[in-house]
């Protein structure tokens, strides 16, 4: 249900609410070809996927001319919905998933979104430099930063410093390990009502 996210951010564009609607009908169609979401998560796409990306965006708001690395996207999650909500901003979704990168190209070619690219890329392999690297649970976090060091511009603009801005869930401390005391921890029931949220997390790791 689009409410859920209107609920959450109530200012949005006639063109932004437009595209967030077209979500429901573009992954639906595109699930049933290449199965990217639970069988069961489709009717829930709204909250377990849009607005948990979403999430990443009461942590942040991208200046316009960010770019951003969204790694592991998977269907697109959560580089789409965060590139409907800041149009000025420029996002590589890279998934070692070919078919999964073709759903994201067909649904950011759906909703017309000029500033989302898909590539069939793993994140080691990534060249260009970012000043974001976003990611929804991909993998044990020290692992991750490896993949993702060698990504970050220098040059800060936003109000956080260039960095990870990472999904995740639980009790977070055994696996950030060495990490654990440069993370700050975000967690989305502070942001979001739903049940949910309750044990969901934004953790943010600057980049040097």
């Amino acid at each position: 249900m689009i409410s859920i996210i209107t609920k959450y951010f109530p200012n949005l564009s006639p063109n932004q609410l437009s595209q967030f609607e077209q979500l429901q009908e573009l992954y639906s169609h595109w699930n049933s070809q290449i199965n990217v979401i639970s069988r069961k998560e489709i009717d829930l796409l709204y909250e377990r996927h849009i607005l948990h990306s979403l999430g990443i965006a009461k942590v942040i708001q991208f200046k316009p001319g960010t770019t951003i690395l969204d790694v592991g996207t998977g269907g697109g999650f959560p580089g789409i919905p965060l590139a409907i909500l800041f149009p000025e901003c420029e996002f590589l979704l890279v998934d070692s998933i070919g078919k999964k990168i073709k759903v994201v190209n067909e649904v950011a070619e759906g909703l017309k979104l000029n500033n989302v690219f898909g590539r069939q890329q793993r994140a080691e392999e990534v060249r260009e430099k970012f000043h974001f690297v976003v990611s929804r649970a991909v993998t044990e976090f020290p692992v991750f930063y490896n993949w993702v060091k060698h990504v970050f511009l220098k040059e800060n603009f936003n109000e956080l410093p260039n960095g990870i801005l990472y999904l995740k869930g639980g009790d977070l401390t055994a696996e950030f390990g060495k990490y654990f005391a440069k993370a700050k921890f975000y967690n989305l029931k502070d942001f979001f009502e739903e049940e949910f949220f309750e044990t969901k997390k934004v953790v943010y790791y600057k980049s040097v």
